[in-house]
């Protein structure tokens, strides 16, 4: 498939690829399905009955069953695949095995499958055909588990339909739950790569020669661990309900789910930046940086570079590395007059740095250009030294990215006659699958904008100002300092307003006092005027009636 006909899924909304309905198609392509196994010779023989009568053409399918050090040492039953091997793997680990079965495969595609989940006849199909319209996909089949007393291998391949030899089971509760809960992964584009689970899970082969093979070091949580990875490669990851699978009796995390949460959340961390609720920590550093901050200080001031780096390690975002791109190798230290050294700023910025954890001296990269590594970040920001970043530019910076699914956020930071300055952030996944996408000669960025989308942004809106303009970065000291103040005078404000809304509980009280005390006087004042009304009547009445008295008193 050239450039030209590879469709261009957006984020993770797959919608715009139309697989063919099993059974209506031609395939092509090779599958390797690769089953590591350690004992349990009863299970497996199961597996391979189920892999004996796929309705994906043998020809294209071939099994590599890795024992893992079984005791006795596995063997291959009679019921199975043509192209069935059988290879042993002495470190033990299912990573190892996978790892080995992987150098053997010889498909487009790899199929990863357990040894204890026997596949629906049409669950290979259903995964590949899929696989023939991009060559960067993950696909993912339902699984059910069952309880059900195991058949013999010749039951599997008479059964029209498996379900009926293992039904009643229940279904894959988490898996169920996420695409329920995202439209099928389609708007869950950072964290679709949860999906990729090593029982029944299909990826092209190219694409996990990108991502890298899987992590040997982990003791639980490879698979996820390399569904990141396979993000970061570009991949587009689609949850498949026709390709369903039969799991013989719960799994470890069903088993011991406490257990299995602890080791996972204690170690996947390093690796996964996109689960931010397990980096809760201030201050921690991690092997996989959420955000990579690339300078060029190949021809900048030590004082710029120092500007920048210096703003960036004291922002908000603590898990941040910094990568400064230079001509490291070919730096030689005039020893006898070292202040006449033509690249004297660039000794002196690699004297400062060394030493720092956070910092790496390395050479210009483009996202995605060589594939993920083990340390590679979601986001690379590429700032020009001489900038500073406010103190919260970068966490707005990936918020937005983030909250708006963009591959590439530009920052402009000055426009004049020679152009204009301007930052970059860029996510690695995006690129990545840009340039599997891109025909050549095609604009990269323009590619990112169809996959992912992209925006321009206002420099001195995001806090981003010019080294001569910018505020010294606050220590952490000065900061806890001003923390302890603020929080002291907060408390002493707290205080003062308890202490107010007293007062005004007393005035209300007292104005409660006030206006009883103010009706008794209306009513003693109404009193007072009823008798002094009483009385002038009764004086009235006296006058008239000496009035009346005085003619008979002259006669």
């Amino acid at each position: 498939m050239t450039p030209a006909e590879t469709p261009r899924v957006r984020g993770n909304d797959y919608s715009v690829l139309r697989p063919p309905d099993v059974g209506t198609w031609t395939p092509g392509l090779r599958v390797s399905v690769v089953v590591p196994a350690y004992n349990g010779q009863e299970k497996l023989d199961l597996v391979l009955a189920g892999l004996a009568d796929q309705t994906y053409p043998a020809a294209l399918t071939e099994v590599i069953v890795v024992d893992n050090g079984s005791v006795p040492p596995l063997r291959l039953p009679e019921v199975r695949p043509e192209r069935t091997r059988l290879i042993v793997c002495a470190s033990p680990g299912r990573a190892n095995a996978r790892n080995a079965g992987l150098r053997a495969a010889e498909g487009d595609v790899i199929h990863w499958l357990d040894s204890d989940i026997v596949l629906e006849r049409t669950a290979l199909e259903a995964h590949m055909r899929w696989h023939h319209l991009a060559p960067y996909l993950v696909v993912t089949g339902y699984l059910r588990f069952s309880a059900a007393p195991l058949p013999e291998p010749r039951e599997i391949v008479s059964a029209g339909e498996r379900g009926k030899l293992f039904e009643p089971a229940e279904p894959h509760d988490w898996i169920v739950e996420l695409v329920e809960r995202t439209d099928g992964l389609r708007t869950n584009a950072h964290r679709a790569f949860s999906i990729h689970i090593g029982g029944a899970t299909s990826v092209n082969a190219r694409l996990i020669e990108a991502a890298g093979p899987m992590d040997e070091e982990l003791i639980l949580g490879q698979d996820t661990e390399m569904g990141y990875r396979l993000s970061q490669a570009g991949a587009v990851f689609i949850p498949e309900p026709v390709a369903r699978g039969y799991h013989l009796g719960p799994t470890m995390r069903m088993r011991d789910a406490k257990s299995i949460g602890r080791n996972s959340h204690a170690l996947i961390p390093d690796r996964i930046p996109h689960y931010r609720w397990l980096r809760s920590h201030p201050a921690r550093q991690w092997l996989v940086p959420y955000a990579e901050v690339e300078i060029d200080a190949s021809a900048a001031t030590y004082e710029d570079v120092r500007a920048t780096v210096d703003a960036v390690l004291a922002g908000t975002v603590p898990d941040v590395a910094v990568v400064l791109v230079g001509p490291w190798d070919e730096l030689d230290p005039e020893r006898r007059s070292p202040l006449t050294d033509p690249r004297l700023d660039l000794v002196l910025i690699r004297g400062h740095y060394a030493n720092d954890g956070r910092v790496r001296l390395g050479e210009t990269t483009r996202a995605g250009e060589a594939g993920p590594t083990l340390d590679s970040a979601p986001f690379v920001l590429r700032l020009p030294p001489g900038w500073v970043p406010g103190e919260d530019s970068l966490a707005g910076l990936l918020d937005l990215a983030r909250d708006r699914g963009l591959g590439l956020l530009s920052v402009l930071l000055e426009e004049g006659p020679e152009g204009i300055v301007a930052a970059r952030l860029e996510r690695t996944a995006a690129f990545a699958r840009a340039r599997i996408v891109a025909e050549p000669g095609e604009d990269l960025d323009g590619a990112v904008t169809e996959v992912y989308g992209s925006m321009w942004v206002s420099g001195e809106t995001w806090g981003f100002l010019p080294a001569a303009s910018a505020r010294t970065p606050v220590g952490r000291r000065t900061a806890y300092r001003a923390r302890i103040e603020a929080e002291a005078e907060v408390e002493r404000l707290t205080k003062e307003v308890e202490r107010l809304k007293g007062k005004v509980a007393d005035w209300r009280g007292d104005a409660q006092r006030w206006r009883a005390s103010a009706v008794e006087l209306r009513r003693e004042v109404g009193s007072l005027r009823k008798q002094v009304s009483a009385l002038k009547r009764a004086q009235g009445f006296r006058g008239l009636a000496r009035r009346l008295r005085r003619p008979f008193t002259d006669t």
